[in-house]
């Protein structure tokens, strides 16, 4: 379905350039074709249904070492310059094809070249020579990809006996020198993790037995909670209504922060996945089940950071989905997260190229924000990826898995990071603009004497 309606999406781009080409000029309508499209990138980016998956800047994602200047336009300068590259190439057939004893412009062909290899070789030099400016001390993670079949086993088998392979994997490489363990999205499967009294929950309270065995040790995992609200507290729009009683509760998609301390940290998921995790009302009987909770979760306004009581390390909880949003990941960053964890499934995809591109999407985000990753999954890929967007590590498909890494912690700020999706908000501008144009033009048309 998602693909289904993306085709229309770009369908409706590419006719809006049409009708621009026609009624003002062949110009004026190649030079529209780059504000409409990142216009419809960015609300795709931002609006309650958003799918940015075939974002086209994303197209380069296996290739990091040639988009090191993401870290000053993000994505959407890629789409920009594919665009640009595409509607050059594309004029200088048509000039020859239409004119076939003229030969081309040196100065336009060379022009198109510069545009085309410049941004490459550049990106490529950087990736060579750049060099992290930090000085903090490595921390070293241990990520555990426990490799339980989500369609069959996940969310409806023994949930302890999930839990103590996960953390009997675990042992397999922690040692008093390892300061966070990672478990993936939705590790904990419990019907009743009720955020109003975590502590009493049997693996939660089975997590702090084995944490204090490891005084030094954070665990971050996924989860899926819920919270029940109380009297006086504000209901929103996600609220379900308990079906025998007067008062509602949140589902939530969830990352817990655990220590051998009695505090816990939260973060919920907030950038959520259309038909899975979010439904508009209207369309809810229409809701996908893939197990576990489905319909509309619960979010919260803005991203949040972990901290440590033990050090000043400072994490940035990514669930999933949320990975690809490159001006979300930037608020992390700017909120002082010095590394990046994405906890995902990946189960969903089974053997497609879909977990391979999030892979690929997590590298790209590594360099955009120039912080060292983790990813946990539950099965897919788990991997261990550099501020360039190189993968050290990586798992295997269906596979159980550990890897361990000592990563560097990073205070760097790119531009990125600092100004978010630029490009796509000056091109609404442009947009609205441009439509403001065509709308005088038609009008004007329509006064004009036959």
């Amino acid at each position: 379905m998602a693909l289904v309606c993306n085709s229309f999406f770009m369908a409706g781009i590419l006719l809006l350039f049409h009708i621009t080409k026609r009624r003002i000029s062949p110009l004026a309508g190649y030079a529209s074709l780059p504000i409409w499209w990142l216009t419809f990138e960015y609300i795709h980016l931002n609006w309650p249904l958003s799918w940015p998956w075939l974002t086209l800047g994303f197209g380069f994602s296996n290739y990091v070492s040639l988009l090191q200047w993401y870290t000053v336009t993000g994505p959407l300068g890629g789409t920009l310059w594919i665009l640009l590259c595409n509607i050059s190439i594309f004029n200088i057939i048509k000039r020859k094809w239409l004119n076939k004893d003229r030969p081309i412009s040196f100065i336009f062909t060379g022009s198109v070249v510069v545009l085309i290899v410049l941004p490459i070789t550049l990106s490529i030099w950087i990736h060579s020579y750049y060099r992290s400016s930090t000085s903090l001390k490595r921390v070293e993670v241990v990520v555990v990809q426990p490799n339980i079949d989500p369609y069959n086993e996940k969310f409806s088998g023994d949930f302890q006996d999930q839990l103590n392979k996960m953390l009997a994997l675990a042992d397999t490489k922690i040692d008093s020198n390892t300061a966070y363990l990672l478990f993936p999205e939705t590790a904990l499967t419990d019907p009743d993790i009720w955020e109003n009294n975590l502590q009493t929950n049997p693996s939660i309270q089975l997590i702090g037995d084995y944490l204090r065995k490891h005084p030094n040790l954070r665990l971050i995992t996924g989860a899926g909670t819920a919270r029940e609200y109380q009297k006086g507290d504000v209901i929103p729009e996600s609220a379900r209504k308990y079906t025998d009683a007067d008062s509602y509760y949140d589902d939530y998609n969830t990352a817990l922060q655990l220590d051998s301390s009695k505090k816990i940290q939260i973060y919920h998921k907030s950038k959520l996945v259309p038909g899975v995790e979010y439904t508009p009302s209207l369309l809810s009987k229409l809701a996908v089940h893939l197990g576990g909770t489905s319909g509309t979760l619960g979010t919260q306004k803005e991203p949040s950071v972990f901290y440590s009581a033990y050090s000043k390390t400072t994490i940035a909880p990514v669930i999933c989905y949320e990975s690809i949003y490159g001006a979300y990941l930037g608020e992390y960053v700017r909120k002082g997260a010095q590394l990046i964890f994405i906890i995902t499934n990946d189960g969903w995809w089974q053997d497609t190229p879909g977990y391979r591109q999030h892979l690929c999407y997590g590298a790209m985000l590594a360099s955009e924000t120039r912080r060292e990753i983790v990813q946990c999954a539950n099965t897919g890929y788990s991997a261990i990826i550099n501020e360039k967007g190189d993968i050290l590590q990586r798992t295997n498909w269906w596979e159980p898995a550990v890897i361990k890494a000592a990563l560097y912690p990073s205070n760097d700020l790119t531009f990125y990071a600092l100004h978010g999706d630029y490009l796509g908000f000056y091109s609404c501008i442009l947009c609205a603009l441009l439509v403001a144009f065509l709308i005088i033009a038609r009008i004007r048309s329509h006064f004009r004497p036959k």
